[in-house]
């Protein structure tokens, strides 16, 4: 039987002092190991277990007693306003209160000309090439989940993946892509950031090339609304997470889409982890969970040529000159910090030497105000979790892609994993749990995010395209 990842979790955090960690050649020493969970001095919010889930009897999503889902919309079976079906690849997903119901704005991530496409609606269009079959839809859900209409924001674009809220409501949607016009299926350049409004009025399909043109995962804005902090979900080599900062005097707003447009307005840079030597980190796969919530500098190092004209964004550094991870994915962003996700690392691989750790996800917290970065949760390679039965498949996790922080402050991760997907509660340095199963098919989970009321958990199974709203005694155990 494999070991217990719940187990190996709460056994790093607490053992995580008598670990020690030391890598060879250009890579810098990391002679002090992370201090322990600081047990109730802990910086990070805790919560209670769940209990193991139960089965569905319709086969669709496991849930622990008490909870319940709804299907909200169903690529295929559901209609948009404009007549034809919900698009398929449902990905990242925000949710805004707006009087009595929701509105849920969500991405397709369609990379091709496909039958269940993002219909090109006049005056959402950024690409009206039938390749850019990608984009964003928005849903009017009733409190209790049920869908009162979906229509489309933005048309045109490409592999729609993730993305994060803006603080004035809106959306901004992520295409991870660095595809060029070929004149044929695609007329534009790809690989940027697009603004998205969710009143079904509004729409301003124009990239936002200062936020760089490569293949983006998913953004936060800090409080301050001065910088917006991007992951790169990429390889041969691996991506990087980034921070734009606005030029000085300036507060991102409603209209800052029009400066965005300018690839020259603000600065972007590329994340730097610094160790003892105050050397960068080549890549993250060099940490362990001997550095469980150990607090790292960084350094940010200025990106030569943000649009990629000639040489992809992640390739314009030097090997050894910032950090880089296989896959950089989910982003979110709270009043002290942000979150960034790394699904797994694999040693030996073009990008990374045979020395490097192997892992099966990453969780780190960068602090604003003491401009730190610490790992907050870490899955360590089990390959056995690939080939479980059923009945361990609710103790063994990989791969967290996308996150969400809930009111209570924990984390909410969505699993793109070998086995079986599942919806993931975490706490920083502690536990994680599952909190629901794809019992569907073996197609990841998306889209993870919380009703401000904390009433409804909206998340999609990405294949075939379905969006589920959860409902249940959600402040029973993670208040």
């Amino acid at each position: 039987m494999s070991v217990d990842r719940r187990s190996v979790l709460r056994g790093a955090a607490a053992g995580a002092a008598g670990v020690g960690f030391t890598t060879v050649g250009a890579v810098p020493t990391l002679a002090e190991a992370a201090p322990a969970s600081h047990g109730d001095r802990s910086p990070f919010p805790q919560h209670k277990p769940f209990p193991p889930l139960l089965d569905d009897p319709k086969g669709i999503l496991a849930l622990p007693p008490g909870f319940r889902y709804k299907i909200v919309t169903q690529a295929g079976e559901t209609k948009l306003a404009s007549g034809q079906a919900t698009p398929n690849a449902h990905d990242g997903t925000a949710v805004f209160s707006t009087g009595n119901k929701y509105l849920l704005i969500q991405n397709h991530e369609i990379s091709a000309d496909s039958a269940l496409g993002v219909p090109q609606i006049p005056g959402t269009v950024y690409d009206s090439g039938v390749g850019a079959a990608g984009g964003c839809t928005v849903i009017s859900v009733d409190r209790d989940g049920t869908n009162r209409g979906e229509w489309v924001g933005i048309s045109g674009t490409l592999t729609n993946c993730a993305g994060g809220p803006t603080p004035w409501g809106t959306w901004m949607t992520c295409e991870e892509t660095e595809n060029k016009a070929n004149g044929t299926t695609r007329l534009k350049d790809h690989g940027y950031v697009f603004e998205v409004w969710s009143d079904g009025k509004t729409a301003h399909p124009v990239p936002l090339k200062a936020l760089g043109r490569y293949a983006h995962e998913a953004l936060a804005i800090d409080e301050d609304r001065t910088h917006i902090y991007l992951s790169e979900d990429a390889s041969g080599p691996n991506g990087t997470f980034y921070r734009w900062s606005a030029p000085r005097g300036y507060k991102l707003g409603p209209s800052s889409w029009k400066d965005l447009q300018n690839k020259d307005f603000g600065t972007l840079e590329a994340l730097a982890i610094l160790g003892d030597d105050g050397k960068p980190i080549p890549d993250v796969a060099y940490l362990t969970s001997a550095q469980l919530l150990r607090p790292f500098r960084v350094a940010w190092v200025p990106v030569p040529d943000r649009d990629g004209a000639t040489t992809s964004v992640r390739k314009q550094f030097t090997d050894g000159q910032i950090t880089r991870g296989k896959k950089f994915e989910g982003v979110f962003g709270t009043e002290q910090g942000v979150y960034v996700v790394n699904s797994y690392a694999e040693s030996g691989t073009a990008d990374l030497p045979a020395d490097a750790v192997p892992h099966d996800g990453m969780v780190w917290f960068y602090n604003y105000a003491e401009r730190t970065i610490q790992l907050v949760t870490y899955f360590p390679e089990n390959a056995a979790a690939n080939s479980l039965t059923s009945k361990f498949q609710d103790l063994n996790f990989d791969g967290p892609d996308n996150v969400t922080v809930t009111p209570w402050g924990s984390l909410i991760l969505a699993e793109d994993g070998q086995a079986a997907s599942h919806v993931l509660s975490a706490t920083p340095g502690g536990p994680t749990y599952a909190i629901a199963r794809n019992m569907l098919n073996d197609s990841e989970f998306t889209g993870p995010t919380f009703s401000a009321d904390g009433k409804v958990l909206f998340v999609n199974i990405q294949t075939p395209g379905i969006t589920l709203a959860i409902t249940g005694p959600w402040r029973d155990y993670l208040d």
